[in-house]
């Protein structure tokens, strides 16, 4: 994978900047709010944020805008910063809070009042909302606009005193209540909460609206390029309304970019906590979530992560992103780096009655079929194997290359053998393959030159491992979950299979978190939360091929 980054219109701009010697130095920043975890549509916002500081030697603030205290969690804060560091960036000594600037913030507003271009008023918030208009109608002016300076600054300083209930007051910019941008019509910049914050406690009772905090913390950080998602392309006029009126030290510049979009993916935070809440999920770490904490622990490799943000591409057009343009990012990543191993998933017993029952042998397997670097490792082979249930057919069509009765097939690193007899249960269905192994066909050493056209996979009984495998797939039925009227009726009832597995012994040892190739069947990982070597829990990251592809394609296509 590439890792020279295409110049996009944002990095276009950048370089503009630079070569006119408009900036000397780039500084960007990635502003999460800390409510709830990151998802999948904020890997561009910080690949994009901390790469173009990196590309032209520049610096990148991690600052948590935490100006609702109500909605905020530590634990949402060492959540996101575990996710910047795993994607593999370093903010180094540049982690800020909005907090970190309330005084100036606070001291901000009061400059807005005495110039006459902020006002304090006293209407419901219902009433607010019926003076502001609509998107046809214009709004009408609070009988408060027009308040003396000193009675504003009165106003707004026992505001902060705490003098008055919740929602009794409110701080507005004086702009424009007939304005065709909603954003413009006296937006609140202060509002009253009687909350403690996390890290400032009880020290104020009032705290600043986003765009405010927001425009005034990026140009109190000296960022020169405020990238964010085209939701604020509106908003913009009101970030340069704040920088107009109190025109700091530094002019920090707005651009607006796409979101990435991720199909049979849904990221509204108020929708993730209702697949939690209804129990759909385990968690915000649940690996079928879309959050970058469920991708982590389901395996998907953070450069391929990055990979997939540089093929959406940064572009001013919205789009979905097909969910085979991630998966092939993880294989290719995985392709190159996974260690091979044997697993059966859904184990059929094959006995081979010509071999010594006692007898064991030891395979030596490749842990990668490109890499001879990784070397090789020791599989046991005895007389007692397990093969996946789904290569053997009783009826096999003529094309079936598999096992079937009479049929021969080759083990992987071991032997040739050919099925005698089936042998089923009481209700008919197939429990055990008696077979016969040709001992002159041993893999590398034999002296025979039979070839059969299948080769499959097994694991030898006496030395098998059991293990839960939790095979993971895509969460909805169809690519725009947000399209429909209800989310939850387009839920994919097979998103997780749990299956009782069986695996070569090798991956006994396996560390948490660590990914692997089980031959045939795709990229797995251990659980990063559960597994252990006594009791191992695996997680399917990703199928060897895209089974979905046509289908998404047709759907996308309409």
């Amino acid at each position: 994978m590439s890792d020279a980054p295409p110049r996009d219109f944002i990095r276009q701009i950048i370089f503009e900047d630079l070569e006119s010697g408009k900036h000397d130095e780039i500084v960007t920043r990635f502003p999460p709010e800390p409510n709830g975890y990151l998802h999948v549509g904020h890997v561009m916002s910080i690949c994009l944020n901390f790469g173009v500081g990196e590309e032209n030697d520049g610096r990148t603030f991690l600052r948590f805008d935490d100006t609702n205290p109500g909605k905020e969690k530590a634990e949402y804060v060492r959540a996101i910063e575990r996710d910047v560091h795993w994607l593999g960036f370093d903010w180094e000594d540049r982690l800020t809070h909005a907090s970190d600037y309330f005084d100036q913030l606070y001291d901000s507003a009061e400059r807005l009042v005495e110039t006459g271009a902020a006002y304090v008023d006293s209407l419901s918030a219902a009433e607010i909302r019926e003076y502001r208009g609509t998107l046809t109608a214009p709004g009408k002016n609070s009988p408060h606009r027009d308040r003396g300076v000193d009675e504003n600054l009165d106003l707004l300083r026992r505001m902060r005193a705490g003098e008055f209930k919740d929602g009794e007051h409110v701080l507005r910019a004086k702009i424009d209540m007939a304005s065709p941008n909603m954003n413009l019509r006296d937006p609140a910049l202060y509002r009253i909460r009687h909350i403690d914050h996390q890290r400032t406690g009880d020290k104020w009772c009032i705290y600043p609206m986003y765009d405010f905090a927001h425009t005034l913390s990026d140009a109190f950080e000296g960022i020169t390029h405020s990238l964010c998602t085209l939701e604020f392309e509106d908003h913009r006029p009101l970030y340069d309304w704040f920088l107009d009126q109190l025109k700091p030290e530094h002019r920090p510049r707005q651009i607006e970019f796409s979101r990435l979009n991720l199909a049979y993916t849904i990221t509204s935070k108020r929708n993730l906590n209702a697949l939690i809440e209804g129990d759909v999920v385990s968690g915000w770490d649940d690996p079928r979530m879309p959050t970058i904490a469920g991708m982590r622990r389901r395996g998907y490799p953070a450069a391929a992560m990055r990979e997939f943000v540089k093929r959406g591409g940064v572009t001013k057009k919205d789009k979905l992103i097909e969910m085979g343009v991630l998966e092939n990012c993880i294989r290719e990543q995985l392709g190159e780096s996974a260690e091979r191993r044997m697993a059966v998933l859904h184990p059929l017993k094959v006995v081979l009655t010509n071999y010594p029952d006692d007898q064991v042998e030891i395979m030596q397997a490749m842990n990668h079929p490109n890499r001879p670097d990784l070397g090789t490792r020791d599989m046991p082979f005895s007389r007692e194997l397990w093969i996946e249930r789904e290569d053997f057919l009783e009826e096999a069509p003529r094309k079936f290359f598999r096992l079937k009765p009479g049929g021969e097939v080759r083990l992987r690193f071991g032997y040739i053998i050919r099925c005698d007899e089936v042998i089923k249960n009481d209700t008919g269905n197939v429990i055990e393959l008696r077979c016969s192994y040709d001992p002159d066909t041993r893999s590398g050493t034999g002296t025979s030159d039979k070839k059969v056209k299948g080769t499959i996979h097994w694991v030898s009984a006496a030395h098998a491992v059991p293990a839960k495998v939790r095979l993971y797939d895509r969460l909805f039925t169809v690519p725009d979950p947000n399209s429909v009227d209800d989310f939850m009726t387009v839920l994919n009832p097979d998103s997780l299979e749990t299956v009782d597995a069986v695996l070569e012994p090798a991956l006994k040892t396996l560390a948490a978190g660590q990914s692997v190739q089980f031959e045939r069947l795709g990229y797995f990982c251990t659980d990063s939360e559960e597994h252990s070597a006594e009791a191992p829990v695996i997680n399917r990251i990703v199928t060897l091929r895209d089974s979905w592809a046509k289908i998404e394609r047709q759907a996308m296509s309409g």
